[in-house]
C-alpha cells in the first residue's frame, strides 16, 4: 500500500499523485492540514530522510522562522515539523508503512523507488 501525504493544493503533490495514477499506482492520500503527522511518523521520516532533506525552505512557516533554525539539531526540527506540518517538503510517500520518497522532482526516479 502506497500512501502519499501533503495538501491537495500543492503543485507537487498534484503532480506525484497525477503521475502514480497513470502509471497505475493504487495511493492513498493524507492531508496534513486535516490530519497532521504524528511525531512517531515524523521522527521515521527524519530518521529515513534526515531533517534537511525534508525541510520546506520554500514555504511561508519556513521563513517565518528566525535565524536559530540555522543550528537546529534533527530531533528540534523533528519538534518543528510536527508542530507544523507546513514546514515539510512535500510530498511525503510511504510504501507499506516505511518512508519512500521525500519531495518529488524526478518522477520516474521517485516512481522506481515507490515500486522497488
Amino acid at each position: 500500500m502506497v500512501t502519499v501525504y501533503g495538501i491537495p493544493s500543492c503543485g507537487t503533490v498534484k503532480k506525484a499523485r497525477a503521475h502514480l495514477d497513470a502509471n497505475g499506482v493504487e495511493h492513498t492520500f493524507v492531508d496534513f492540514r486535516a490530519t497532521p503527522p504524528s511525531r512517531e511518523q515524523v521522527d521515521r521520516w527524519v530518521a529515513a530522510f534526515g531533517a534537511k532533506a525534508m525541510r520546506n525552505t520554500s514555504g511561508g512557516s519556513f521563513r517565518a522562522l528566525g535565524p536559530e533554525k540555522d543550528g537546529w539539531s534533527d530531533e528540534r526540527w523533528a519538534e518543528a515539523f510536527t508542530a507544523d506540518p507546513m514546514l515539510v517538503r512535500r510530498p511525503v510517500i510511504e510504501r507499506d508503512g516505511l518512508p519512500v520518497v521525500v519531495g518529488y522532482r524526478d518522477p520516474d526516479e521517485a516512481l522506481g523507488t515507490i515500486r522497488a
